[in-house]
């Protein structure tokens, strides 16, 4: 199945040619969950703090769906 995924901030650091917030496209086997996605990124999962799906944060064994665009969010730091 084909995804959108964005990725923000730092996390965009971990992926060749990919840009913060801008998205590409994935091919995930069916049944693949947020998990599986950022195994397969090799995002380190300490680092993603947050997902969402089609615009809602949803746990990391949320199953995904062919077209869903998925955003990945680092912890964020203020001051």
């Amino acid at each position: 199945m084909r995804i959108r995924v964005k990725l923000f901030a730092t996390l965009s650091s971990h992926l060749d040619g990919v840009a913060p917030g801008i998205p590409f496209e994935m091919e995930l086997p069916d049944g693949a969950t947020l998990d599986n996605l950022v195994d397969q990124l090799k995002l380190p999962s300490n680092e993603v703090k947050i997902a969402f799906v089609k615009g809602q944060a949803r746990a990391m064994d949320w199953p995904l769906q062919p077209g869903d665009e998925v955003g990945f969010f680092p912890p964020l730091g203020g001051g």
